[in-house]
């Protein structure tokens, strides 16, 4: 939901039920119908029979202390978006072998708005709760950086007018900033994140593109900064985004 959209209650049952279900996400934590009823606008009793009706669907979950979160059928139906699945399906290969190169946690993102969206890890023992489908803002991430820097101007312009939040002391909040990242990520191709999403870990990541030339995807490798030798991690992610995009290219994606 964007910010200038907060409190203002969607007309529609679907533009209800996707209010409530973004609430319930981005919250990163269970929440209860009041905390959902002052986000989106809904009254409380209109909030609650939509929710019972996600719950009876699997959409929603409830703890023993009634607080909601995702549902598994959410999962479950993320799981069949075409591309999404395509992708982490040419890269896990890729995704393994740089792992094993680097010894580092290896991620794969898509932009979704404002938001990168992981859609495949390739673990490496990093204390990160990072997970498939998993949502950080594409401005304090390394591959949500590199998304950025090949995006239109407009969706540039939708992360700046939601508003550059920080997520530690490190991470870029001003749209001159932020213009300088994208243009140095154009003109090396490599994008960074010095603790910008997480204090002590830093990552590098490189862009991802499809049979088009349009980016598709971003894949980063990820560690705790005192270990990480960003300027050759960065020559190993570049060669393997550009394998995948190279296979994406041929596979007509």
């Amino acid at each position: 939901m964007r910010s200038d959209e907060r409190n203002v209650p969607p007309v529609s049952v679907v533009g209800r039920v996707a209010a409530i279900i973004e609430v319930v996400e981005v919250a990163r934590h269970p929440v209860g119908i009041s905390e959902i009823s002052a986000a989106t606008g809904l009254a409380k009793g209109s909030v609650h029979r939509l929710v019972e009706q996600l719950l009876s669907e699997r959409l929603l979950e409830r703890d023993e202390h009634s607080r909601l979160s995702l549902g598994v059928r959410l999962f479950e139906l993320g799981a069949n978006v075409p591309l999404p699945r395509t992708l982490a399906h040419a890269a896990r290969p890729l995704m393994l072998d740089l792992h094993h190169a680097t010894d580092r946690q290896v991620h794969l993102a898509v932009l979704d708005g404002v938001a990168v969206v992981y859609v495949e890890i390739v673990h490496g023992g990093l204390p990160l709760a990072s997970s498939i489908g998993g949502r950080l803002p594409a401005h304090a991430t390394g591959v949500g950086k590199a998304l950025l820097a090949y995006s239109p101007r407009a969706i540039v312009g939708e992360c700046v007018e939601a508003g550059l939040e920080p997520m530690t002391p490190r991470t870029i909040t001003t749209p001159a900033d932020l213009d300088r990242a994208l243009q140095d990520i154009r003109t090396n191709g490599t994008a960074y994140d010095h603790e910008e999403s997480h204090l002590g870990v830093s990552c590098v990541a490189a862009p991802v593109f499809g049979a088009d030339k349009k980016i598709r995807a971003a894949m980063s490798v990820t560690g705790q900064t005192r270990v990480m030798d960003l300027p050759r991690l960065g020559v190993a992610v570049r060669t393997a985004a550009f394998t995948l995009s190279r296979q994406l290219r041929d596979a007509g994606l």
